[in-house]
């Protein structure tokens, strides 16, 4: 039956992604997909590969020892990227964020333990490192996150680790720059922009158009994750970045060129930092990993370059409103009390 992963959080954005570049690269692989199917997790995300007699989707919660402990017991590896994952907005109760990213962990990590599993890899994100104005960040690094999320994800990665030096799992974590591309949920930043110019709609100036930030294609992310999990060492954390570093401005300009808005999107330098009442505005500083050990160790390079990137992206929601529509809707009440003011209007295009 070929190598067994189990993917946790397999539906969601970056998950899916991973399941279906494995499943069109490898032949000689069985992948289960278990997802709680929350906001972030999407069966829809599946369609294009649920046909294949290689890829099992489990409905579940990796919070459940009995159902993990038996899925664990039939694989041979685990990737895990199930998360409760609201980094964009706050969020009012941070009880998910520690029962899912701390304590759905643990759980994965004890059937690891208890049946023997040969390898775990743990993906985790940037939001660990905090805020940091002096970025890009190295894997050494002190984790000093600035949000329940990013300190629910910290707490993950040293437990983790610690399942490694005090008990020899082989464990392996994966730190990533902020991700972009197709299937992501519109109420991200770079859907968000897309799915608004495409509805003809206004869209907010974030931050006053600051905030440096290294972005990166899902595929690349995903080729970062397997070169860990199939060349890393055990016990380690890597760094995954894109090469790309812009700012909140440069970023909405790259977007609306690619949307076919024409010209750089111009800001109004009288509104800054101090004058912008929202999330974003105290998410400004450098968020930029360090990517110096996969390349050298691994050999990792970044493929996709951030103009192809956007392209390929703002393509894929042209062609796929259906998907994308009906969540921004069942979003629309949750982003409305949470949205940043609009620092400025922007142009706007038709579909």
């Amino acid at each position: 039956m070929g190598l067994g992963i189990l993917v946790t959080g397999g539906a969601g954005f970056i998950g899916s992604h991973y399941v279906r570049t494995l499943l069109a690269k490898n032949e000689n692989i069985r992948l289960t997909v278990l997802d709680k199917l929350t906001e972030t997790g999407n069966l829809a995300n599946l369609d294009s590969v649920l046909a294949d007699n290689r890829l099992a989707f489990v409905h579940g919660d990796v919070r459940d020892p009995a159902l993990v402990n038996a899925l664990v017991a039939q694989h041979d590896e685990v990737v895990h990227f199930a998360s409760e994952s609201h980094a964009d907005h706050p969020v009012a109760n941070t009880s998910e964020f520690i029962a899912t990213n701390v304590t759905g962990t643990q759980v994965l990590l004890d059937a690891a333990l208890r049946t023997g599993l040969r390898r775990f890899v743990h993906v985790s994100t940037h939001e660990v490192y905090g805020f940091a104005e002096d970025g890009p960040w190295p894997e050494s690094q002190p984790l000093t996150p600035g949000t329940p999320y990013a300190a629910t994800k910290a707490a993950g990665d040293l437990l983790a680790l610690a399942y490694h030096r005090t008990y020899g799992l082989d464990v392996r974590v994966s730190r990533s720059s902020g991700t972009y591309g197709h299937h992501q949920p519109p109420h991200q930043l770079i859907p968000r922009i897309i799915t608004t110019l495409l509805e003809s709609a206004e869209i907010p100036w974030y931050g006053g158009g600051l905030g440096l930030r290294d972005w990166l294609h899902a595929d690349d992310h995903v080729q970062g994750i397997e070169l860990i999990r199939t060349a890393g060492r055990p016990g380690e954390v890597y760094n995954i970045g894109g090469g790309t570093e812009l700012t909140f401005g440069e970023l909405t300009g790259l977007v609306l060129e690619a949307c076919g808005a024409g010209g750089r999107a111009q800001w109004d330098a009288s509104w800054d930092m101090e004058g912008f009442s929202g999330w974003h505005a105290r998410r400004a500083p450098h968020h930029s990993v360090d990517w110096t050990k996969i390349r050298t160790e691994l050999g990792y390079r970044p493929g996709k370059d951030i103009e192809t990137g956007l392209a390929e992206t703002v393509a894929w929601y042209r062609e796929n409103r259906a998907w994308w529509a009906p969540l921004k809707r069942s979003a629309a009440p949750h982003n409305a009390t949470q949205e940043p003011q609009a620092a400025r209007v922007l142009t706007t295009i038709a579909a």
